[in-house]
Order: structure tokens, then sequence, then C-alpha cells
């Protein structure tokens, strides 16, 4: 089967791509431009040769994308007569209601129909969440990451997931970096805690690295669970506390790298991938890239070729294949 290749909208949001001069002046223009931001982003895109999208925090969220098409339909419409889709929604920490005291658990729910409705209409599957943010190491009173916390996260999960998928969507988890959701035994505690029928797994290749773990052997370890996966590099597992504030995200940035210049092992994740329900979209995350068609094509050629080093293992099926 040959994947589909996909990104997240967050690779255009690269000052130098539009010739502005910080990430807050794309932000700003975008917001008071919707359509014109939208028609660069899929003129790029076919210029790049990838065809699937996910959608994330603004300005290249839903709303967004409703104030520049209007409706979800002629979303749908105007990206498929580009050759477009929808592949999924990413929803960014802060942008939901709390998960970690799930005081507001009809404000969740409500907040996840609401865009599992809007993905469904654009013929998405897809809705990726994570669990919140760790605090920083050495806070008093320190935060546990316990099995206490976790089963209130996977009630939450439950309850979530069930409600999404009344409307045809799944709802996955991101492993993001100082998440509650990021070292190997995280995903694991949190995987064996929730129902494969309502909770999926969304791997991020750099971000596990980041936490000192094999993004291979998690991904190998959740294959039936995998709907989606994020493809990323990384230089090396982050080496000190970071602070775990509104600037925790740029921090992460220096451990990042190019796609296959990295550690991670791309034709174990390839091959890994290849056996998950996933298996038809190969999603290449690429953090504001300055010139975002070049890199997506680069990226791109370098998949493909990882896909086809390593074939599959004797008798595996992948889904969509015929036994």
């Amino acid at each position: 089967m040959t994947p589909r290749f996909a990104t997240d909208i967050i690779t255009f949001y690269h000052p130098d791509f539009w010739g502005l001069p910080s990430t807050e002046a794309v932000h700003d223009w975008a917001l008071e431009n919707p359509e014109r931001f939208w028609t660069r982003v899929m003129d790029a895109l076919d210029e790049a040769g990838i065809t699937g999208i996910e959608l994330t925090f603004a300005p290249g969220d839903i709303d967004s994308a409703l104030r520049a098409f209007g409706s979800a339909p002629a979303l749908r419409r105007e990206l498929a007569a580009r050759g477009l889709s929808v592949v999924s929604a990413f929803i960014a920490d802060g942008d939901t209601p709390d998960w970690r005291h799930g005081d507001d658990l009809r404000g969740i729910v409500a907040d996840a129909e609401r865009r599992a409705a809007f993905l469904a209409d654009v013929g998405a599957e897809l809705l990726v969440t994570g669990l919140p943010m760790r605090t920083t190491y050495g806070t008093r009173p320190p935060f546990f990451v316990d099995a206490a916390y976790m089963s209130r996260m996977a009630d939450i999960a439950h309850v979530v997931g069930e409600a999404v998928s009344r409307h045809g969507v799944k709802l996955a988890f991101h492993t993001e970096s100082n998440s509650t959701l990021w070292y190997e035994r995280d995903i694991d505690l949190f995987m064996a805690l929730t129902d494969p029928r309502y909770v999926w797994l969304c791997p991020d290749s750099c971000h596990i690295a980041l936490g000192g773990g094999d993004p291979v052997a998690v991904a190998r370890r959740h294959l039936p669970r995998i709907g989606l996966a994020h493809w990323k590099d990384a230089v090396g597992p982050i080496d000190v506390e970071l602070t775990i504030d509104e600037t925790v995200f740029a921090h992460q940035q220096p451990y990042m790298t190019t796609l296959g210049t990295g550690i991670v092992d791309w034709p174990a994740w390839a091959d890994a991938m290849s056996r998950t329900p996933g298996a038809g979209t190969v999603l290449i995350e690429l953090d504001e890239a300055a010139d975002p068609v070049a890199a997506l094509r680069a990226g791109k050629a370098l998949a493909k070729e990882w896909i086809g080093a390593q074939p599959r293992c004797p008798g595996t099926l992948v889904t969509g294949d015929t036994p």
C-alpha cells in the first residue's frame, strides 16, 4: 500500500516564509487574512506534493479554516479541488478545558464533540490530543504522574473517546515532550489503563526520543492502537530539566533536527508504521520550516526510501490489504 503524505500546518509558521519579522507577526497577519493564509498554504502543499493536512493551533486551526471558507463542507470542497484532504486535527495544550483536575467534564466533552463534528463534515477521522504537562522538576508541592493520576486521565479519555466515536472519529493521544504522556513508562501505563476501542495512540518519534525512550520499541508494543504517527527527528534526549511554562516549547527546539539527521532508527520506524492501522498516512512534522516546500520534498523523499528499505514481516497484514 502506497501511503499518502501529510504534514501539520505548523510547518508553515516560520516568518521567513511569509516575509514577516516574527512568528507573532505571522499569527496576527493570518488571523486578519485567513483566506490569503490558507490559499498560500494550499499552494505550497501542492508544490511540495503533500496531499494531507493536520489542523493545529492558531492560525492553522479549525476556527481559522471556518473563517476562511465558511463551513467544513466548503473547506472539504476547496481542498478536494486541489487533491488535498484533512487527515486530523490536533488540540494543543491549553486549547481545551483543563483535563488535570477534570472539574469541567461536560465542557471537555462538548469541546471534543464540536471538533469531532467538524472533522466528520470535512471527511477526517482522527482527533489528536495530549495529556496535561508535567510541572517543573523541584516544584513544591510536587506533582506525581502516578497510577491515581493516570486513572483519572483514563476515565476522562474514555468519556471523550466514546463521545467522538459517535461522530465516526477516533481519539488519539500524542506523546508530547515534558507532558504526562512522554516517557515510555507513561505511554505504557496510559495505554494499559484505557480501552483500545475508544483510545488510540499518536506516537511522535522525536518527542519519545527526547524523553530518552526508543520510539521504535514503543511503536512495536502498541501497533494495533496507532491511528497516526508524527515523523520527526531528534538530536538526542533532553539532558537538562527544563522550566515547564509557556517557554518550554521554544527550549525544546534545539533538541529537534532535520528528518534523517538525528538518532531515530528510520527504517525500523517505517517498518513498524507499516503494520499499524494508520499505515495509510505518513505525517512529516516540521516545526516552522523557513522553506517548507523544500523541507517537505526532502522529507517525503527520505520517507519513501525508508518505507522501501524494510519489507514487512511475512504474514503481516496492514489495514486495506487483501489477505
